[in-house]
């Protein structure tokens, strides 16, 4: 059977470092051939990434075809003495990247006759060069916002905001389709654009690609002993702000003087959590430093192992982040360890912890109720009494499952197919995935961003027209 051909427009893919959100990508390249979709990567030009990991190169399969094009980072590339014009960074520090990937992406979709165009966020500028091509080429545009791309003070920059609400609101006019990675999300764009069909609007969690954990053994609750510290483990960032560690910090300091825990009874690696001078004076100011370990990052697969060697796996999520899921979420579950979820009930992520199990959850900005409840979970956990997740649950959330979803999504928006009934993940949300043209009237505003054949974009930052 002839496959169709897929445009994945992505900044996140092999050979970059240190970003989770690269493997979305490539786990969809690689699982959409067998359900029929040929996937043609345009992403950047290596010297683009800070940070070079040339090891997952290996998982970019040869029926991949991938397009690196030409791309600087304003920040690192651009700047004399520290110094650069602030037009270069809007609406990122990657926006040279249009320069190249617009022309070559041109090429490609009219030699190999490609069908639809899919962007990624949370690189504003692939968003940006999704529209000029779709507006250029009239194929159809599908755009994986996965969280929200603007929020009320997100960016903080005014300007990066409006730029980014502009490129936003482009999206949502044009675009057949729109998909997030939780729930809220979803929902929060349905209430921030009423005219918005909330059959347009997909949820398609991150998940976990089951041959990652082959290696690994299903755990079974087991004692710990006595004799050794219990060892928490939380796999990536700490974002000073959505995982803000504060609280937690405070309340392990109130209990270490209390004396409920010490060094000899626990021990938390944060693994690569960034910030580590940040983080490092924070463990100083609450006198935890014999607690709490800053670890450098492993490679992927050495991280998935350090996981499921660990007591317990620590999640942290901010209330202003309910709306979001963090990735690693996924993979805790499939680990199959005692998951802490410091996080809000009301939260998605609260929600996929009790709909799957394995979960204690706190409120992260509770230090209270953190110190009350903190010492009986460790001590479930010590005692092999807590709860794991649900096997047949986690399946669920298996990537070659999602990709299958989007298989279904993709096929509903070329012409002359029958309507594909979608079954979402979240049984809330069953989407019927049809060809859609735009909300509300065609007229163009004399003030609209147009699009020339040569890749030129003229954006207007006046304050009309936006939130």
């Amino acid at each position: 059977m002839k496959s169709e051909r897929l445009l994945i427009v992505a900044y996140h893919f092999p050979p970059q470092s240190g970003s989770s959100g690269l493997l979305r990508s490539l786990k969809f390249s690689r699982h959409l051939l067998d359900f029929g979709w040929q996937s043609f990567v345009l992403t950047v030009n290596p010297r683009a990434y800070e940070r070079l990991d040339e090891r997952q190169l290996g998982e970019v399969l040869p029926e991949v075809r991938v397009i690196r094009a030409f791309a600087l980072d304003t920040q690192r590339h651009l700047a004399w003495r520290g110094r650069y014009l602030r037009c270069l960074t809007l609406p990122d520090r990657w926006a040279s990247w249009c320069l190249g990937a617009i022309p070559v992406a041109l090429r490609e979709i009219r030699r190999h006759r490609i069908s639809v165009i899919f962007t990624t966020f949370p690189i504003a500028t692939a968003v940006l060069i999704g529209w000029v091509l779709h507006r250029l080429t009239g194929k159809p545009w599908v755009v994986d916002f996965r969280d929200s791309m603007t929020e009320e003070g997100y960016p903080r920059d005014r300007l990066t905001w409006r730029v980014w609400r502009w490129i936003e609101r482009q999206a949502i006019e044009h675009a057949s389709l729109f998909i997030f990675t939780a729930p809220a999300a979803r929902q929060m764009y349905l209430n921030r654009y009423p005219r918005l069909e909330p059959q347009r609007c997909l949820v398609i969690p991150n998940g976990y690609d089951e041959p990652d954990f082959q290696h690994l053994m299903r755990s079974q609750p087991t004692a710990v002993p006595e004799s050794r510290p219990l060892r928490l483990v939380h796999s990536g960032l700490v974002y000073p702000e959505e995982r803000d560690p504060r609280a937690f910090f405070s309340a392990l300091s109130q209990l270490k003087s209390a004396g409920s825990i010490s060094a000899a009874t626990l021990q938390i690696d944060l693994r690569a959590p960034g910030s580590e001078s940040y983080h490092s004076q924070l463990l100083k100011d609450f006198d935890i430093e014999d607690l709490v370990r800053l670890l450098p990052p492993l490679p992927y697969s050495q991280s998935l192992q350090d996981d499921a060697a660990a007591d317990g796996l620590l999640l942290l999520q901010a209330a202003w982040c309910n709306h979001q899921i963090p990735a690693k979420a996924y993979e805790y579950l499939r680990v199959g360890r005692p998951i802490l979820a410091l996080t809000p009930q009301e939260g998605d992520t609260a929600g996929l912890l009790q709909e799957v199990g394995g979960g204690t959850i706190i409120d992260l900005s509770n230090v209270e109720a953190i110190v009350q409840r903190l010492p009986g979970s460790l001590e479930c956990v010590r005692q092999g009494q807590h709860p794991l997740p649900d096997p047949e649950k986690v399946q669920r959330y298996d990537r070659r499952k999602q990709a299958q979803q989007l298989a279904a999504s993709l096929e509903g928006l070329l012409p002359q197919r029958p309507k594909v009934q979608v079954q979402d993940v979240y049984p809330a949300s069953k989407p019927e995935v049809t060809p859609t043209g735009r909300i509300g009237s065609k007229k163009r505003s004399s003030k609209g961003c147009t699009a020339s054949t040569d890749g030129s974009i003229s954006i207007p930052l006046d304050d009309g027209g936006l939130d």
